[in-house]
């Protein structure tokens, strides 16, 4: 990192990042091609993961199939400082393994973070849409678990 005194060294502050963000971007790479993908994500701080709603079929899939270590990042725009040609922002870059869950426990936890973390109501979807196990069958949950990760600040 060229400007030291932007990082974000503290883990507190890179776990109230992840706790507040809503969406990850994440690279992908296989045979040299890369593809990149926003995603909503829920934090499990206790296991150090990310979890994601995805299908089960598709380009991405394909993507992780071939390669599961991805590079992810977080922004957390605070805005541009008009007149100072400044903006004031927090951002993390991380890495790790992205696979589909495919433990039906698993996938429930995973998608309670991911809920919990994005609805005001989680409860009330849950019901609607999750009334049984066989609700789970069709839907894709994937999991990031983090290895490393770096952290910056501006303004």
């Amino acid at each position: 990192m060229q400007k030291k005194e932007r990082e974000i060294k503290n883990r507190e502050r890179w776990i109230d990042i992840l706790r507040h963000s809503k969406y990850t971007t994440v690279a992908m790479c296989r045979n040299n091609e890369p593809y990149v993908v926003t995603l909503s994500c829920g934090f499990d701080e206790a296991e150090n993961t990310l979890y994601f709603h995805s299908a089960q079929k598709g380009l991405k899939m394909e993507f992780l199939n071939d390669n599961p270590e991805v590079c992810a990042t977080i922004i957390q725009d605070k805005g541009y400082k008009k007149g100072k040609c400044a903006h004031s922002y927090r951002s993390l870059v991380f890495w790790g393994k992205m696979t589909l869950v495919n433990d039906l426990e698993e996938k429930k936890r995973g998608l309670d973070i991911l809920l919990n973390h994005l609805e005001e109501e989680p409860g009330r979807l849950k019901k609607r849409l999750l009334k049984d196990d066989k609700s789970y069958a069709g839907l894709g949950v994937l999991k990031l678990e983090i290895s490393r990760i770096t952290g910056k600040q501006g303004q």
